[in-house]
């Protein structure tokens, strides 16, 4: 702690550089200038949402020192699973690669059909950050974003009923993919929404929505000073990539797929177009960086009024999409369910140990973990 007698003189250092930079905070608000005559009010449409996310790996691990899983999770707004595995930070990623296809070599899950159509038979081949052989547990969230994106790609491919909004959760960029791979999936994905809106007239659109992101948190206060979006409805912007090369220093993480030629590396991290985008008719009401995917930015109005429908009836978290919070809702594993998966491994211990072992095993599992919190009692 600070000295009593200094802590004035502290916070005297503090007031006289805050001033001194002061000028930062004006020169960001007078970029957004440019957004509040690009600003558009957003009309409430009706669009059938699906919502898919990847659980999150916090909530869906098992452990039982020194063993741990993690269980990848994919399901939808509706509760359907559309991926599921179990694997460790030990798990041979030559034998996960395999188990992606079936005995003739044919793809057995989303991932596999990815891997098959972008022309790859091993998860290194798909992604750096998987190595044929892991030294650190870090791959094993790698493996389950690329589970994710290969269901959204999958689904993408399906044939839907009427005109359907696939919402991601998070933006449309990610740097887990090697090379271009990234840009060759967003250009099967757009020849797949292409040749449903041909032979059977049906809109699909993809969309990523980030409950955080770095060039919001650079430009909230100023938008909010600024008067960005005024109250009196929903609205959107489109965020200037001039903005966005102020927040992100990488330009292949900005640069879309059709942005080709030019100076710097080519584009191989993003597919999506960034807006600003209020659901809530209040200044104070939340603001959400989004993407759509690229070649999408004109159908703008009908994809937010299709989001601001479903958004409406956002629980917990106001002004939402209520099918990306139900999704997410459908993945955790927790409770009855994270508790029997439990003993499960447990079990899975215990006979691994052999009969002669396992009344040692059962004695340790009666065993007080942390002693010294007795002194609490």
């Amino acid at each position: 702690m600070f000295d009593p007698e200094k802590l004035p003189a502290v916070q005297e250092r503090i007031r006289e550089e805050t001033r001194a930079t002061a000028h930062l905070l004006d020169s960001v608000s007078e970029e957004l200038e440019a957004l509040r005559t690009r600003t558009r009010s957003i009309q409430v449409r009706n669009t059938n949402t699906i919502s898919l996310v990847a659980s999150d790996a916090g909530n869906n691990r098992i452990e039982f020192n020194p063993l741990q899983l993690q269980l990848v999770r994919v399901v939808d707004s509706y509760g359907h699973e559309l991926f599921f595995d179990v694997i460790s930070s030990n798990t041979d990623t030559r034998a996960l690669s395999e188990r992606q296809f079936d005995t003739q070599g044919k793809p057995r899950t989303p991932l596999g059909r990815l891997m098959a159509d972008l022309g790859k038979r091993t998860l290194w081949e798909m992604s750096p950050m998987i190595p044929e052989r892991p030294q650190s547990p870090g791959w094993t969230l790698v493996y389950r974003d690329l589970c994710e994106w290969a269901v959204i790609y999958e689904q993408c491919h399906k044939e839907f009923a009427s005109d359907t909004l696939l919402l991601h959760d998070g933006l449309l960029r990610t740097k887990v993919f090697a090379g271009d791979l990234f840009v060759q999936m967003y250009r099967k994905v757009k020849d797949a929404i292409d040749k449903a809106k041909r032979e059977r007239r049906r809109d699909l659109f993809l969309v990523g929505i980030a409950k955080h992101s770095e060039v919001l948190e650079r430009y909230r206060l100023a938008m909010a000073l600024s008067s960005v979006f005024p109250p009196g409805g929903p609205k959107y912007t489109p965020i200037p990539m001039e903005m966005q090369k102020k927040v992100y220093k990488w330009a292949e993480y900005l640069r879309l797929p059709s942005d080709t030629g030019g100076e710097g590396e080519d584009p191989k991290y993003n597919m999506g177009e960034m807006y600003f985008v209020r659901f809530g008719a209040k200044s104070g009401d939340p603001v959400w960086t989004v993407d759509l995917l690229d070649g999408q930015a004109d159908r703008a109005q009908k994809i937010f009024g299709s989001l601001l429908n479903d958004a409406q009836f956002g629980f917990p978290v106001p002004y939402y999409p209520h099918c990306l919070q139900q999704a997410d809702a459908h993945a955790q594993v927790v409770d009855l369910d994270l508790a029997i998966l439990q003993d499960t491994m447990v079990e899975a211990v215990r006979d691994h140990l052999g009969q002669e072992k396992q009344s040692i095993f059962d004695a340790h599992r009666l065993m007080v973990a942390d002693p010294a919190a007795r002194r609490y009692s």
